[in-house]
């Protein structure tokens, strides 16, 4: 689940049990800095980014860090994919192990031209892994990502589609 996405629940549940060995009061700031980070997907000025989220269905169906704080996290992401600048979409079991099985999680990052109309940084691929981050931003390595991306894209679920599987799977955290 992208941290952009999650609730404080489900982040704080997902440091408790990923990184115990940080004390309660280092969690809480993670997760408050996590939290704080998101508002950056709803400020009015400049205006908030346009974030478009491929989930594999695996995710959503397992229930980490627990049915009720999962159940919560999809409700929220039902909740954040209603905004005009968010996207969240399935990838669903049935499509098969796409190439991304292979690139890992990745952010594909375009920015917005200058004034002068030219690129006002070059597209990027931010990379998170357990011990840090990578920023990759060579040509090379942008086209590979960006035909993963177009792979996922063309096996996801529409959004429409893709919400009312959220919605089934969050019914299912209750039984």
């Amino acid at each position: 689940m992208p941290g952009l996405l999650q609730t404080p629940g489900y982040a704080t549940a997902l440091f408790q049990h990923n990184r115990p060995e940080l004390g309660e009061e280092e969690q809480k700031r993670a997760v408050s800095f996590r939290i704080q980070r998101q508002g950056l997907l709803a400020r009015r000025l400049p205006p908030a980014p346009a974030l478009t989220v491929i989930l594999s269905e695996a995710v959503l169906r397992r229930p980490v860090p627990g049915r009720s704080v999962m159940a919560d996290q999809l409700r929220h992401l039902l909740a954040v994919g209603e905004r005009h600048n968010i996207t969240v979409r399935v990838l669903p079991l049935a499509a098969g192990p796409p190439l991304a099985a292979e690139a890992g999680t990745f952010v594909l990052l375009d920015f917005p031209p200058s004034a002068l109309g030219s690129p006002s940084e070059p597209p990027t691929v931010y990379v998170e892994g357990l011990t840090g981050a990578l920023y990759l931003d060579q040509p090379a390595e942008i086209a590979a990502y960006e035909r993963v991306w177009k792979g996922l894209d063309s096996l996801a679920l529409d959004a429409g589609q893709s919400t009312e599987l959220i919605d089934a799977i969050r019914g299912e955290c209750h039984e």
